[in-house]
């Protein structure tokens, strides 16, 4: 899978958590929480979504390495890679 079909697949997913959001105007490296105005519980749907749609465990753990939309992408990079 490509950077750009999992940024597209990432952006899907943030759309499903923050409907009402602009997600093209979404900064590449802006905190994900603070710009789609998420919580915890959201961060954890969208930690479940995309472990259902790639198979990828995301660990509590490394939430942190998902806060920002170039972080995901390169996190799920890493970890399809392997």
């Amino acid at each position: 899978m490509t950077r750009e079909e999992i940024r597209s697949l990432v952006l899907r997913e943030l759309g499903r958590i923050a409907p009402e959001a602009d997600l093209s105007a979404l900064p590449e490296s802006a905190p994900l929480r603070d710009e789609l105005e998420i919580d915890s519980m959201d961060l954890l749907n969208f930690a479940t979504a995309i472990h259902e749609a790639l198979g990828v465990d995301i660990p509590e753990a490394d939430y942190e390495r998902i806060a920002s939309l170039r972080g995901c992408v390169e996190y799920l990079a890493a970890r399809l890679a392997r």
